[in-house]
């Protein structure tokens, strides 16, 4: 059951990660030029329906994950020992895509016109690059720590 939720974490990660590096160097560059949110728009309609249970996914087994590893709560919370600074820096990203997802949800995308483009641009670069770190983080469990 382990290396089934690892490998379920590790897919949702792909599909996550991949997609916001896709969106932010492949996508948004040609719509800033043109100033449209068009290619963004359509990229979303597709993307979404796999992004967001990516995501979900990686929330599922990364709980899922954490609880095999380290049944004690008591060192998801010990920053003292380096998994409890991973763990603890997994939280944090969590907290701030989950800040960035619904204030994009929320206040950008339901009137996304050109004149919020650049708001937008700068919600997916935050939201790219803390998925980014989630993988480098998430690394950390294998290797014994970021460094």
């Amino acid at each position: 059951m382990f290396k089934l939720m690892l490998v379920l974490h590790l897919l949702g990660a792909a599909i996550w990660t991949g997609g916001h590096l896709v969106l932010a160097l492949g996508i948004l560059p040609g719509a800033l030029r043109q100033r449209s949110v068009a290619p963004i728009q359509v990229f979303e309609a597709v993307y979404e329906r796999i992004g967001l249970p990516a995501l979900l996914v990686q929330i599922g087994t990364g709980f899922w994950l954490l609880q095999r590893l380290f049944p004690s709560h008591a060192a998801w919370v010990d920053v003292s020992t380096p998994w409890g600074q991973l763990i603890a820096l997994k939280f944090v990203l969590l907290a701030a895509t989950i800040g960035l997802a619904l204030d994009a949800r929320l206040r950008l995308i339901p009137r996304l016109d050109e004149s919020r483009l650049t708001s937008l641009a700068w919600h997916i670069a935050g939201v790219t690059t803390l998925s980014v770190l989630f993988v480098v983080v998430g690394a950390g469990f294998r290797t014994g720590g970021l460094f």
